[in-house]
Parts: C-alpha cells; structure tokens; sequence
C-alpha cells in the first residue's frame, strides 16, 4: 500500500510536469507556426486541437492529485483535509465572486481551455490549483516558522502562526506575477479582465485579492495543523519544491517570451519573493525525519 501510494504520487508528478512542458512547447513552438499544424494528418490536427483544449485540465488535475498524496503519505488524512476543504471552499467563493462582482481580484471572466465552469463561471480546475500551490508554499513558509521552533525546542507562540500564513501567502502571491500575464497577456489567453490593470495589466487589487485568498485559507489550515504540529525535513519539501519551480517557470517562460521587456519587472519580483525564499528555506530544512512527522511510504 505505501509503495503504491509513492507509485501513484511519483506518476502524478512526472505526468504533471510532462503536460506542462508539452502545453508549453504548443502555446510558444507550434501556436505561433501554424503551418505546422495544417501539414499534419487530420488525427494530428484533432490530437493538437485535444491537447490544446484540455492539456490546462490535465495538468491542473495531476498536480493536486501529485501534492494530495504527497501531504497524505507524509502527514496524514486529517491534515491533508485541514487544508484541502478550506483552499477549494474559500479560493471558489473568492472566485465567484471575482468573475460576478469584481471583488476581490478586479473584473475578468475566465475564457475556454481550463475545463467545465462551475456556475457557468469559474473552472472546476482553479480551486484545484488555488489548492495544490496552496499547500506547497504553505508547506515552505510552515517549515521555517513551525517546524524549525520545535525541532529546536523552542515554544511556538501566535507570531509563529501569522508568518506562517503571511510568508506562504505571499509565496502563492509571487507566483502569480508570472502566471496572470502568462495566462491572461499572451496570444492564447485562458482569463481576461475587463479593465487595464495598473501593475502591467493586473489591477493592484488582483494582489491584494490573491494575498488575501491565500491567507484566509491558510489560516483556516492552520487551525487543524496547529495542535500537532510537525517537523517539515528537507527530503519532505523535494516534490513541493519541484512543483513550485516547474509552476513558476511555466508562467514565467510564457510571459518573457511571449511579452516585451517590462514584463522583466514582476517576472524578477516573483523570482525575489518566492523561488529565492522558497530555495533556502527548503535548503536550510531539518536533512533527517523528525519524531513527530508522519510518514506513509
């Protein structure tokens, strides 16, 4: 049973980081030349037009599913769900009401390519993926301010609970620097918003709206993580730190090469405010398991 697990969390990984890189040499290699796509047979063109229409679900889905595991054979059921039931719930409702009112993002509206639109609105793969990077960048700003305290010995006070939930908040924050004018900027958007956003098409709201989705969520998180706490090692951080670098570099090779220079500017201030924190905390992690992790392999 453990080993199928392991099994089924490393296929969901590798599967995720293949229908990345396939998506990702579609929208920059083949989009762009479509006399490529005209010189395949008709089973290439409905193959290309499959992938194109449903590689964003199929990613999405292997990514969650890839984290679900993970979380679930090293930490337990009960804390897997602590997490999974307030991100989707809250990250939806966030949702919702984005693409219905406005807030808190700023006025959009999700186009084709991400799966069937709960409501006739939002995706069912974008809670899916509030979720799963959720997690991962939980999981780095926990091991800093949780685990490295109780490995050491020291009392875990409120403190350590807020720059828990505002570090990981901001993290899921950096990432989308790249992936809204990735998804949103370039020749085969997958969301729109119907204003010009001030912070190179985002409207500053859509940060305020993801820092404050994030954080709600984790702090909700929080309440079932926090009465048996856990030390986070650095082995236990490797697939949520490969999913935070391959997720980041997926929205930010689409962005620099699809966009002009100025997209340098949040393309650098995510790369600052997430891949270089979320590196060294995973460096600077416990190297051997702590007594109270769990582990299900």
């Amino acid at each position: 049973m453990k080993n199928a697990l392991y099994t089924a969390e490393q296929v969901c990984l590798i599967g995720h980081i293949l229908a990345m890189a396939f998506g990702l040499a579609g929208l920059l290699l083949v989009v762009p030349h479509p006399e490529f796509i005209l010189a395949l047979p008709p089973w290439g063109q409905q193959l290309f037009q499959w992938s194109m229409a449903n590689g964003g679900v199929v990613y999405i889905v292997l990514g969650a599913l890839a984290i679900a595991l993970h979380t679930y054979r090293h930490f337990g059921l009960g804390k897997l769900l602590g997490f999974l039931l307030p991100a989707v719930g809250i990250s939806l409702t966030s949702e919702l009401l984005g693409t219905s009112t406005g807030f808190p993002f700023g006025h959009y509206g999700y186009l084709s390519g991400l799966g069937y639109k709960i409501a006739g609105l939002v995706p069912f793969t974008i809670p899916l993926s509030w979720f799963y990077m959720g997690l991962v960048t939980f999981l780095f700003a926990y091991s800093g301010f949780i685990s490295r305290p109780l490995r050491e010995g020291k009392p875990l006070g409120f403190g350590a609970v807020l720059s828990t939930v505002g570090l990981g908040a901001i993290f899921l924050t950096a990432w989308d620097f790249v992936l809204d004018p990735a998804m949103s900027q370039t020749a085969v958007p997958f969301w729109q918003f119907q204003e010009v956003g001030e912070f190179f098409g985002m409207p500053y709201r859509n940060i305020l709206g993801w820092t404050g989705t994030g954080a709600m969520f984790m702090g909700l998180a929080m309440i079932t993580w926090w009465p048996k706490p856990v030390v986070v090692n650095r082995r236990q951080l490797i697939t949520p730190l490969l999913v935070y670098l391959v997720n980041f570099a997926f929205g930010a090779v689409i962005t620099l090469t699809s966009l002009d220079q100025r997209f340098w500017i949040p393309a650098t201030l995510g790369f600052v405010l997430g891949v270089v924190p979320v590196t060294l905390l995973w460096w600077f992690a416990q190297t051997s398991l702590g007594k109270t992790a769990v582990d299900l392999r």
